[in-house]
């Protein structure tokens, strides 16, 4: 038995022993996959397709088109006084849990693949797949059937009631409940609303327009951000109205130009009178989306939005933000009042402006804390991190994780873990890493859900996850360090890798991240709190020259006082957006501008909206995914700190009160009400005040 413990590859070790053990293993490991030429062998249990070709992912959407397809048709084929759950539910819920991982071996190759056919063919094969999932969300045979089952009434378990009243809830959205000619007129709306949604971010896309500034009035900036701009015929800098020229110098730029403010201000102005246009686009689009909603029988569709969420009405949204708002106003005013005195110092009696935020906070902060990020980063060695990220977890959810020897991976540089119960030692799932920057590869960290667990006549299909980033892996010869907000950003998503191996819904449907948008991101949340605890930030830190070295008490409690500090007034700049974007999906024919300046007075402690601007005009969140849901990511927010400060702050590695989150919020997965789940992990409904406390 120590024989075969010492064989394998086991991240489930305790002390900085093993700690400093594993981070030497984590860089073994990876030497050993790039001179490792042996042929990659399976991985039970797991039915993602690794290295397809351009033509065998072409060929694999077709077969998989051409089954659902027959699913659908012997669904549809049922007597409506012979439905069972035999031949209506389990032959879809079998369908989804047999074929995401499939689909997903279609559609994944794009992120990774450096290849342009075989990008193309995943994204020709997506489109194929999408289309006959269209299709087959509108086809009122198989609605007829699944309704007839579940007006029945006889469920075998909640499960299963949640399942079929979840599909015909998915087939009434699609009006498969209206007359035909009401169904038309659905389709039409749709048409129209996708090609207004496409033609405001069209506009924001193609729009190129720039100011010209001298040397002198980008005082302040980077010399290598200058580089990075073009030239004008004059000899001057060209900035360009995009966020990535913007942000450095609302940020960065002092110089003051008399008579006219800053900079900042000019930069300002220009960036909110983008695309005027949109102003028209998104009004027109408003009135669509209304319109749609009602046809659906929804008061508006702000309620429409909200229906299927957690927040469940706009009034419950209207409600949470306005307390949020309201118990931050205090905060707020405080920190409003020391910028407005640090910018009295700096520039003179100019009046404080929206524009002046981004500046003087990053000013002030930069005074109270004695903070180097360069210096941080260097005790942020990558592997060292992982493995702090994996105790964390182990320690925390009961988990331990193991790699996967000569899996088959799409690249060299790719790494394949097995996860397992702590103290039983079930094999619960796999994730894949896919961490290290290389060209033709998605450009951002996400988890993609590649198999969702499911649990069918007595069939446990385990989950299957990968994670992707873009870390630089060396540098000059020297391991790859990460800057603290990739660290954050890692730990965030290795909670999506967490609640995905932990789900143990037993359909398909309710497992993975395919989740309540306004719950899936708390439990990421959450873990996001251990990167600014001194106790797990030495956990994942040791000085990249010699990792027996972790960050200094000191550092830990500046990280932690920075992460909120001046966050009550970016907080209600938020809201407001959140607000605007509640309100005009709840009324008709809403004056944007005016509404715009009134929210701006009241919830902004009376700092005017800048003038001539129009922040309706160059808002796409609520045109594209986020339309009437802004305020999900506060709502997030809100009660995963709520979670930590009742049940973690105090003791950091609460085993117990870890596991019982694991039972109780992550297992469920969409089998179950969010709200339900964290009441009964809490012993109460989830409430705002730790989150407000924090900031």
């Amino acid at each position: 038995m120590e024989n075969e413990r010492k064989r394998r590859n086991v991240l489930a070790l305790t002390g900085a022993a093993a700690l400093l053990a594993v981070a030497v293993n984590f860089a073994a490991s990876a030497v050993n996959a790039h001179l490792n030429n042996r042929k990659r062998k399976a991985v039970p249990g797991s039915n993602v397709r690794i290295n397809l070709s351009a033509s065998e992912i072409l060929r694999l959407a077709d077969h998989i088109v051409a089954k659902s397809k027959e699913v659908h048709d012997a669904v549809a084929s049922v007597p409506l006084d012979k439905v069972t759950y035999a031949n209506t539910i389990l032959p879809l819920a079998e369908l989804e849990a047999h074929q995401f991982p499939l689909v997903q071996s279609c559609a994944f190759p794009k992120l990774v693949s450096a290849s342009e056919d075989i990008c193309k063919a995943s994204i020709e094969a997506e489109r194929r797949i999408d289309a006959h999932v269209s299709r087959c969300s509108k086809r009122e045979d198989v609605y007829r059937v699944v309704k007839a089952f579940a007006a029945r009434g006889d469920w075998m378990n909640s499960e299963v009631k949640r399942f079929a009243n979840n599909l015909v809830q998915e087939f009434e959205r699609n009006g498969l409940n209206l007359t035909s000619t009401k169904r038309e007129e659905l389709l039409r709306l749709n048409a129209q609303i996708d090609e207004l949604s496409m033609r405001y971010i069209r506009n924001l896309n193609d729009d190129t327009t720039f100011l010209i500034f001298n040397e002198t009035e980008l005082v302040g900036l980077p010399p290598e951000f200058l580089k990075s701009l073009d030239k004008a015929e004059n000899g001057n800098f060209k900035v360009v109205l995009r966020s990535h020229h913007v942000s450095p110098i609302l940020e960065l730029c002092k110089s003051v130009i008399l008579k006219v403010g800053s900079t900042r201000k000019s930069v300002a102005v220009a960036y909110g009178r983008r695309c005027e246009v949109n102003l028209s686009v998104l009004e027109k689009l408003i009135q669509l989306r209304h319109k749609l909603a009602r046809l659906l029988g929804y008061l508006n569709y702000a309620e429409y939005a909200t229906d299927r969420r957690m927040a469940n009405s706009s009034a419950k949204v209207f409600e949470f933000l306005e307390k949020i708002s309201a118990s931050l106003t205090e905060s707020a005013l405080k920190e409003l009042s020391l910028l407005k005195e640090l910018k009295r110092k700096e520039e003179g009696e100019f009046p404080f402006g929206v524009e002046d935020l981004p500046y003087y906070v990053k000013m002030i902060k930069e005074q109270q804390f004695d903070l180097d990020f360069g210096l941080v980063k260097q005790y942020f060695p990558i592997t060292l991190v992982l493995s702090g990220i994996f105790k964390v977890c182990q320690d925390l959810f009961g988990l331990r994780f193991e790699q996967v020897a000569d899996a088959e991976v799409w690249h060299q540089d790719v790494q394949l873990y097995s996860v397992f119960d702590l103290s039983s030692g079930e094999h619960m799932g796999y994730f894949y890493l896919d961490i290290y920057s290389r060209g033709g590869k998605y450009g951002h960290t996400c988890v993609v859900a590649l198999q969702n667990g499911s649990s069918i006549n007595s069939s446990r299909q385990i989950p299957v996850a990968l994670l992707i980033s873009q870390l630089q892996k060396e540098v000059d010869g020297n391991p790859g360090l990460m800057r603290f907000s990739e660290v954050v950003n890692l730990f965030h998503e290795f909670g999506h890798v967490v609640h995905h191996i932990c789900n143990r819904a037993p359909f398909a449907r309710f497992s993975g991240l395919r989740l309540d948008p306004d719950f899936v991101e708390i439990p990421s949340l959450l873990l996001e709190n251990w990167c600014y605890e001194s106790s797990s930030l030495k956990l994942i830190s040791g000085f990249h020259q010699d990792i027996t070295k972790p960050i200094d008490d000191e550092t830990c409690k500046s990280l932690k006082r920075w992460r909120c500090s001046f966050s009550a007034l970016k907080l209600k700049q938020e809201i407001l957006y959140c607000l605007f974007d509640q309100i005009i999906h709840s009324n008709e024919n809403v004056d944007m501008i005016g509404l715009f300046n009134h929210l701006h007075s009241k919830i902004m402690l009376g700092l005017p909206m800048l003038e001539g601007t129009n922040p309706a005009s160059c808002f796409p969140r609520t045109v594209i995914g986020y339309e009437a849901t802004c305020y999900s990511r506060i709502w997030s927010e809100v009660f995963a700190a709520d979670i930590f400060t009742t049940k973690f702050r105090d003791d950091l590695f609460n085993q117990n009160a870890g596991m019982h989150f694991r039972n109780t919020v992550l297992a469920p997965g969409g089998a179950k009400d969010p709200l339900e789940m964290l009441s009964d992990f809490l012993g109460r409904e989830p409430s705002i005040q730790a989150f407000v406390d924090s900031k």
